[in-house]
């Protein structure tokens, strides 16, 4: 996401919940399993986790009946550049449990508002993002009761190409799961070596993408591949063969569903017709007023989801 949305900040802070501290009583060796947590329901921030030697943040939303003896899926979710976690949980509204379910949600903060892959991003390598993803994945196993096999990631932008970087790394070993909405895919160019293979990937982008263009180019940060290019690629390393295609929408929404590693729906893709740089949403959201535009006819929160409810890692 470009700057245009940093401007948004300060306005939209306020409408979240502030920082509060957790405080856990109790626990198990080597797992936040049996941690008694305080306020759950309402999103809490932590601001100096040492990662690389440098002080990282993130925040993250419990589900309002949290049990500390249940295991709990974690979904984590990257911003777009120019802008914070906060304003992903607010434009996404993925921590409302009609989304997040019983689900934890955890948003991290890139250095100086971006993610490393494009070159505008300095603050940070991308070896020293993957291993504060790391570190993140390790913190909430730590403090919250995680179940380690559901474990996803999402994003949008900046913070959606970086879902794709991490999938391309060692770090994908970590997750169950991807998904990227307006995805600028700048690392895919330079090589893709996953954990493991097939990787599940769900990615939605607007056909009307003035940012991250759907046919590819230059992008704000460098070279994009074209989204059918990049799909490829996926295709290919997923080993996958059947690909379904469906239109919806009154013709708006291709949505295209391919057989991996013999696992139907393993990766997907929707492209939205009429859509530009934004989250796709039915009721209007941060991103969708700053291209501007109205309503997308899907709601990508609702879709990823369910999406990941499929994965689980063996």
């Amino acid at each position: 996401m470009g700057p245009h949305l940093g401007f948004l900040l300060l306005a939209s802070i306020c409408s979240l919940a502030f920082a509060l501290p957790s405080q856990p009583v109790t626990s198990r060796a080597g797992s936040g399993c049996g941690k008694t947590q305080l306020f759950p329901g309402v999103t809490q921030y932590k601001f100096n986790l040492k990662s690389s030697g440098k002080d990282r943040s993130y925040s993250w939303h419990l589900p309002s009946d949290y049990d500390k003896n249940k295991q709990y899926p974690v979904v984590l979710g990257f911003h777009g550049s120019s802008t914070t976690g906060v304003l992903f949980e607010l434009d996404t509204k993925l921590s409302e449990s009609r989304f997040s379910g019983d689900k934890i949600m955890v948003y991290p903060n890139g250095l100086d508002g971006s993610w490393a892959g494009p070159s505008y991003h300095t603050s940070s390598t991308i070896d020293q993002d993957l291993q504060f993803v790391s570190d993140v994945v390790a913190d909430l196993k730590s403090n919250f009761c995680v179940d380690e096999k559901r474990v996803y990631a999402t994003g949008i932008s900046n913070g959606g190409g970086f879902v794709s970087t991490i999938a391309c790394s060692s770090t994908s070993n970590l997750f169950a799961a991807m998904a990227s909405g307006s995805g600028s895919f700048y690392t895919d160019a330079s090589g893709c070596s996953p954990a493991s293979t097939p990787v599940p990937f769900l990615e939605i982008h607007g056909g009307a993408d003035k940012t991250v263009f759907y046919e590819g180019g230059k992008g704000e940060g460098g070279p994009l591949p074209s989204i059918p290019f990049w799909l490829d690629a996926w295709a290919q390393r997923n080993e996958c063969t059947d690909k379904i295609e469906e239109t919806v929408a009154n013709g708006d929404v291709h949505h295209l569903s391919w057989t991996c590693s013999g696992v139907e729906g393993l990766l997907q893709h929707y492209k939205v017709d009429d859509m530009g740089h934004c989250w796709a949403d039915t009721e209007i959201n941060l991103t969708q007023i700053s291209v501007p535009q109205g309503p997308a006819p899907i709601q990508a929160s609702s879709i990823m989801m369910q999406f990941f409810d499929k994965f689980s890692k063996p």
